[in-house]
């Protein structure tokens, strides 16, 4: 996984106001694009007694690779990658637009540079990119779908967490330029199942999508009610929270096709964080239900609370605002199935560089009822590895999560009422 991955997570965004600059000790390397990542590190980075390894590093840089000024971008990124990797914390990253990260982080952080995103995505800075709605990563050299976003086009086409993608349309796949100019057009994506097994050509549309809106369509099209062991069980995945219609979404599936369920499985494994510090309140708070009805006779939920049994499950990809929900839940004794969390909660602000690729710089340090989470994340009560190559549609933490609300419904019937 590139470095740009690793150490990159988001979304706790804080909208801040500038810092006077500050002299550069750095020196330059005659490439705008690296010498101005190196500028707003110095500038922003929240902890700058902290900087002294990256300085090293950027030496290192300048005194080795010529001809900076005319590097090639990859070389470029490259650098940029190693120097960020020194200030090892999260929320730092560059990101390009040969990734699918970039298009969901440009569109999160969109309103701290919204001229530039118009001039980007004009006529009204809609972020846009042309897709099939999954998330892919490189692992031991071979390239994984690590997420199926739920309804979009890869999901409506059957495509599976875990297939190995072997080539699109016979061409190595890239997982942007590979759909680039093709919305509207069918594509064949290539991919095995197992290790040994025969690949199998998947039929599936390029649709011109927006992360924003595809996260707030991805959590409604998740919520399901599922039947386990004579049981009925709602799920829903919080595949991101940094969109306002969220919290409208969930409670719309509380109140709706979740409501007669007897639990509710909540996953956490999201693409990015973003969920306020009072998310949690939705399904352990004390704040009444309320909805209003017009006389038109249409019904408006305007808060909608879960009070039955929760389960919830949590990963590496649990990260930033959504690890805040996670030690939330945990600490009001909600069962946390899975993987630790991603240990990513410092707050990150993003800037385009002038080759218009963004950059992730961390701004400040995060305390939640004065612990710090950051390095130390948020640990599973249950604990349930899940190695998704070759998955094929199983799902070990989703299936411990169900075991788990399901013995919990059954424990409950088995204490005696008190007279």
């Amino acid at each position: 996984m590139s470095l740009s991955v690793r150490f990159a997570s988001l979304v706790i965004a804080l909208p801040l106001l500038a810092p006077p600059a500050l002299a550069n000790p750095n020196p330059q390397s005659g490439n705008r694009v690296f010498d101005r990542a190196v500028d707003l590190v110095e500038e922003h980075f929240y902890a700058p007694d902290n900087l002294d390894e990256f300085r090293d590093a950027v030496a290192i840089t300048v005194a080795n690779l010529t001809d900076m000024a005319e590097a090639d971008p990859a070389v470029v990124s490259d650098a940029i990658d190693f120097v960020l990797a020194r200030l090892e914390t999260s929320h730092v990253g560059h990101f390009t637009p040969d990734q699918v990260d970039y298009y969901e982080l440009v569109d999160v952080f969109r309103f701290g540079f919204r001229d530039r995103v118009r001039q980007l995505f004009p006529p009204r800075g809609r972020v846009t990119y042309d897709g099939i709605g999954i998330a892919s990563a490189t692992i031991d050299g071979k390239t994984f779908i690590t997420d199926v976003y739920d309804g979009g086009p890869a999901d409506r086409a059957g495509l599976m967490v875990g297939d190995e993608i072997v080539a699109l349309d016979g061409q190595p796949f890239h997982e942007v330029e590979s759909f680039r100019g093709r919305a509207g057009v069918a594509v064949s994506l290539t991919v095995a199942r197992t290790v040994e097994g025969p690949s199998i050509d998947v039929a599936v549309d390029v649709e011109r999508l927006s992360p924003g809106v595809g996260f707030v369509s991805a959590i409604a099209d998740s919520a399901e009610v599922i039947e386990h062991d004579g049981r009925s069980i709602g799920y829903l995945r919080l595949w991101a929270y940094t969109d306002r219609q969220v919290k409208s979404v969930i409670e719309e599936a509380l109140s709706g096709p979740l409501a007669d369920t007897e639990a509710l499985v909540l996953d956490l494994r999201s693409r990015w964080g973003g969920a306020p510090p009072t998310a949690a309140d939705t399904f352990v708070g004390g704040s009444p239900d309320m909805s209003m009805t017009y006389r038109s006779g249409e019904t408006n939920t305007i808060h909608a609370r879960w009070r039955k049994p929760l389960v919830a499950i949590i990963d590496e990809g649990t990260r930033s605002g959504m690890e805040i929900l996670a030690y939330a839940l945990k600490d009001n004794n909600i069962t946390l199935v899975g993987q630790p969390t991603a240990a990513d909660v410092v707050a990150g602000r993003a800037f385009l560089l002038p080759d218009d690729s963004m950059l992730e710089v961390a701004v400040a340090d995060v305390f939640v009822d004065g612990v710090r989470l950051e390095g130390a994340g948020v640990a599973p009560h249950i604990d349930v590895p899940f190695d998704v190559r070759y998955a094929a549609g199983a799902d070990p933490q989703r299936a411990a999560a169900l075991d788990e609300v399901v013995r919990q419904l059954n424990a409950a019937m088995t204490v005696p009422k008190t007279p």
